[in-house]
């Protein structure tokens, strides 16, 4: 029995045994292993913050020795060099150090593409090996050059000697804090909320009743439409003083006008005539010379149909007409004889386009309906243009639309209703889905409005025949809730209006009456005494000298950019001239933006300069800089204001 037990006994302890065993063997060889993994860890992190200190090294060194690519350390003498593609030590670590270009965006951000940063790089540092497991350890750095040194514009003094340069023009040196670059004053202050005729006006040859208006700086265009007794159109030089003075340049006859567009050289005229919808007109060469009396027809549009053309926009090789409820649009790359129609299938609106505005990729275009009297065209494909958004208001039929100048928002008008407004602010954020501004709305009372213009200082001109006044400005400061701030009686009525805010920083609103011995009166506007700014100014810096060829890394500034104003800036760098930058020469063409194009531009908070080092023009690494800030607003109560300029630059 004893001899029984004892074989139990035995057989219970093998059991025994070959359960535990494997257990207690796999973890004594674990236990082993791991040992080993650690150990190798420990020698591949020494080897990896070696890579990283001779990375630091090479440098300060020579920072022109850390270009893009891959690289593993070697020693060099009592220090380091980098030589090409990754190594092998102990024949079990593989070691490389990956070195890559930094960029930034616009806002000086680092970004996967953008402006290169000459000044910094990525670093990134990996060792890997494979026994007794494949494993690896890795470490990323962005290496900054060493000596960054700044040179800072901030007082009166920093800035006044960049005032003589011949560029700069229509800035002035401000001590407000210190020193600041602000838009010189522009002299006026007018106030749009008090209007009054007492400036120039002018009686447009023959008896016809004027109807369609346009300006630009120095000039207004105008045609008559109501009647055929009057020129078809007349082109009108405005001096840029004040008082303006205005005289009639010329004009041109043949033609009943509806709408026009004018430009420099020539002018656009949408007329009653079936096979010439639109007129084109240059303003440089005349009909019968050498008498000069009248200017010379260059080229037309015809519409298909025989509709007559209602209005006109031009914007670059295109030109928009609507003709009806029909949208054309036509080439311009030529201005001569017939021009072909580009969409070939005419755009059906809701209504009458009686006014049509272009910015960027859409046509606004108020029509003559009492449903969707705004509409939103989508014209990015000039071959198929498509309806993006509308927008039925609470109004009587579509009279006109302004947009300002960032297209977020839409002022139309509406024909006279005794039940219902005729002014209307719309959100245009989402060209898709326009949405009335909640309580953006305003009675002109009794009033028939035949044109609306948003001009400086947050104020809409509302002009139109009927009514008491029929010349009304609408204070739209707060969009929620427009109010009336000032108004003309005009017995005659008023057929149309443009604005315009000269270089000089005078605003004045022109409109077209139905006076037939004076049809074209001038009122000065802006937004009060005292509170003028020019429209535009450039500063340009002077030289700064680096005192030797160095690595440019960013312009940095301190602004403040009210709303209807706008920042920016161009850099250029240039190399010495015998070791110094007093001879070296600045052209427009040195100066250039973000890209190192010279028709780019920096952002008012800056940014990081463009690496060139092609041995033209714009350099760097270079030894001389100088800055141009470009100062512009459409608000004359309001402008940029430059407080300090900051240049980074590397030994």
């Amino acid at each position: 029995m004893k001899n029984g037990q004892s074989l139990v006994e035995l057989l219970l302890t093998i059991a025994l045994v070959s359960i535990l065993l494997p257990a207690l063997l796999t973890g004594l060889f674990a236990t082993r292993g791991g040992r080993a993994t650690q150990n190798q860890r420990q020698h591949a992190t020494a080897y990896l913050y070696e890579a990283k200190e001779a990375v630091r090294v090479v440098g300060a060194n020579g920072w022109a020795n850390l270009s893009a690519g891959t690289y593993h350390p070697i020693p060099s003498g009592s220090s380091w060099s980098l030589a090409s593609g990754e190594e092998l030590l102990d024949n079990n670590y593989t070691r490389r150090i990956i070195i890559e270009d930094v960029y930034r965006d616009g806002n000086g951000n680092i970004a996967q593409s953008g402006t290169l940063d000459p000044s910094i790089k990525l670093i990134t540092s990996s060792v890997s090996w494979s026994n007794p497991i494949p494993l690896a350890v890795s470490a990323v750095l962005y290496l900054t050059r060493h000596k960054n040194q700044s040179h800072l514009e901030t007082t009166v003094a920093d800035f006044t000697p960049g005032a003589t340069n011949s560029a700069t023009t229509g800035i002035a040196i401000a001590n407000q804090s210190g020193g600041e670059i602000v838009l010189e004053a522009g002299g006026g202050g007018g106030d749009w909320c008090s209007p009054n005729l007492t400036l120039a006006t002018l009686d447009l040859p023959k008896s016809g009743v004027a109807n369609a208006i346009s300006a630009i700086e120095g000039r207004i265009f105008a045609g008559t439409g109501d009647n055929a007794s009057g020129v078809s159109f007349a082109d009108v030089n405005v001096t840029i003083n004040h008082p303006p003075v205005a005289t009639l340049q010329q004009t041109f006859d043949g033609y009943k006008t509806n709408g026009v567009f004018g430009e420099t050289n020539y002018a656009y005229l949408a007329t009653d005539t079936n096979s010439k919808e639109v007129v084109i007109i240059n303003l440089n060469e005349y009909s019968n010379p050498p008498t000069n009396t009248k200017y010379k027809e260059e080229g037309y549009f015809n519409a298909p149909g025989n509709g007559s053309g209602n209005a006109v926009f031009v914007s670059g090789n295109y030109g928009y007409m609507t003709s009806g409820d029909k949208f054309y649009i036509f080439d311009l790359s030529s201005k001569t004889g017939s021009r072909p129609q580009i969409n070939s299938t005419a755009l059906t609106l809701s209504g009458t386009g009686v006014r049509i505005i272009v910015i960027g990729n859409y046509a606004y275009i108020a029509t003559d309906n009492t449903t969707n009297q705004l509409q939103i065209v989508d014209i990015t494909n000039h071959t198929n243009p498509t309806i993006a958004g509308q927008i039925t208001v609470a109004g009587d039929a579509g009279k006109d639309v302004s947009i300002n100048s960032t297209a977020t928002r839409a002022y139309l008008t509406t024909a006279s209703s005794a039940s219902k407004r005729e002014f209307f602010i719309i959100n245009i954020q989402n060209r898709t889905s326009p949405a009335q501004v909640s309580g953006g709305i305003y009675d002109t009372n009794g009033m028939n409005p035949k044109g609306i213009n948003v001009v400086t200082g947050n104020r809409a001109i509302i002009v139109g025949t009927s009514g008491t006044y029929q010349y009304q400005v609408v204070d739209i400061s707060n969009e929620n809730l427009p109010v009336n701030c000032g108004n003309l009686q005009v017995a005659t009525g008023i057929n149309g209006a443009a604005s315009i805010l000269q270089s000089n920083g005078y605003a004045y609103s022109y409109i077209i009456t139905g006076d037939a011995a004076s049809e074209l009166k001038i009122i000065l506007g802006g937004a009060g005494a005292g509170s003028n700014y020019s429209s535009s100014g450039v500063f340009e810096s002077a030289t700064f000298d680096a005192g030797g060829e160095v690595a440019w890394n960013n312009i940095r500034t301190t602004a403040s950019v009210p709303q209807n104003t706008t920042l920016q800036y161009k850099v250029a760098l240039k190399d010495s001239i015998a070791s110094s930058c007093n001879q070296t020469v600045f052209t427009d063409t040195d100066f250039v933006g973000t890209d190192g194009l010279t028709s780019s531009y920096f952002p008012a908070v800056g940014g990081s300069l463009p690496f060139d080092n092609n041995g033209t023009g714009y350099e760097n690494p270079a030894q001389c800089l100088r800055y141009r800030t470009y100062l512009s607003t459409t608000d004359s109560s309001q402008s940029p204001v430059v407080y300090d300029v900051t240049l980074n630059y590397s030994l």
